[in-house]
């Protein structure tokens, strides 16, 4: 990817429900870094008046154990905002109770896996973090010298007068 392009992003989304209670989100891309930013987790139109529990797996799904990450109820909580929760894959999202359907939404982001475009933009930030104080005390310093040099000058005026 060419330092000026802006990373891939597109939208991703699953369903979730009683005959498809996992959906894992993973690439094989080895030239980007991927990442999965969530934004909702919904109860369809269609969803029972249960509680529909769905849990995070990080890694592999075969290791069973996930985290509980929202508990949704088609009369309390139909929805939650996800926005902040950024995940790297893969990534498995499971139906453990309910029958849904639950609808996961979120924005799957490519970046660049050379991050040298990152330390340059670093230098130019000190760059010019130091250009901002440099003039600041040369000014100082010019003021007193101007004052001096305006009183010089004034002598050998007044000197000619």
């Amino acid at each position: 990817m060419n330092k000026l392009e802006k990373p891939l992003s597109t939208l991703w989304g699953c369903e979730l429900r009683e005959s498809k209670k996992e959906e894992t989100f993973k690439t094989d891309d080895t030239n980007h870094q991927h990442q999965l930013a969530l934004k909702t987790m919904c109860l369809g139109a269609g969803a029972k008046e249960e509680f529909n529990i769905v849990a995070l797996i990080t890694g592999e799904p075969d290791n069973g154990k996930g985290i509980p990450m929202a508990t949704l109820h088609a009369n309390g909580m139909p929805t939650v905002n996800l926005s902040g929760i950024d995940l790297h894959p893969p990534v498995t999202f499971q139906l453990r109770s309910g029958t849904g359907p639950v609808y996961i939404c979120g924005e799957h982001v490519a970046l660049e896996d050379d991050f040298s475009g990152m330390d340059s933009g670093d230098e130019m930030e000190e760059e010019e973090e130091e250009d901002i104080e440099s003039p600041v005390k040369p000014v100082k310093k010019a003021t007193a010298k101007n004052a001096n040099i305006a009183g010089k000058r004034k002598k050998p005026e007044e000197a000619d007068e």
